[in-house]
């Protein structure tokens, strides 16, 4: 019980620390949380060792996004020496990393569109679609900015 006692005053002591002497905790005000709704929605398509990917970026709200950061990662090693958009930068031969640029509360959407090749000619890869980085912000619908899709090697767009 002693120890206890101990630690709540230990607790007591910290919160006044940080708050300051004579503040309360609803001095310091509520914490701002901005929250959006990312999503990502586009297609892929593979092809005599050829990868397609059309990206969409929306933010469904409720507030403005400054950025964000798209992550693609593909089960098969993409071929080196490929120019990616400028938003864009390898994280390594499977994963590639872009940013969205600024994305209003339903407002104008982010267009990706990568041509990539990989390093064999693969019958098929799964390509896995999610959102990295958000500036912070809370995303309550998680669902609609993560993806994997499975894309055989026919050349047809494959839906997310």
């Amino acid at each position: 019980m002693r120890g206890m006692v101990k630690s709540v005053l230990g607790v007591v002591l910290a919160a006044s620390v940080v708050l300051g002497v004579g503040a309360s905790a609803g001095a310091a005000g509520p914490e701002v949380v901005v929250e959006v709704d990312l999503a990502h929605h586009g297609h892929v398509s593979l092809w005599d060792g050829r990868v397609g990917v059309w990206l969409v970026s929306e933010n469904h709200g409720p507030s403005d996004l400054s950025q964000a950061t798209v992550r693609l990662a593909f089960s098969e090693p993409m071929a080196g020496g490929h120019e990616l958009p400028s938003a864009c930068l390898w994280s390594s031969d499977r994963v590639v990393s872009c940013r969205t640029g600024e994305l209003r509360a339903a407002g104008a959407v982010g267009e990706l569109a990568l041509d990539l090749r990989t390093a064999g000619f693969p019958d098929e890869l799964t390509v896995e679609i999610t959102t990295a980085w958000r500036d912070g912000a809370a995303d309550g619908n998680p669902r609609n900015d993560r993806h994997r899709v499975l894309v055989p090697a026919t050349g047809d767009p494959y839906v997310f």
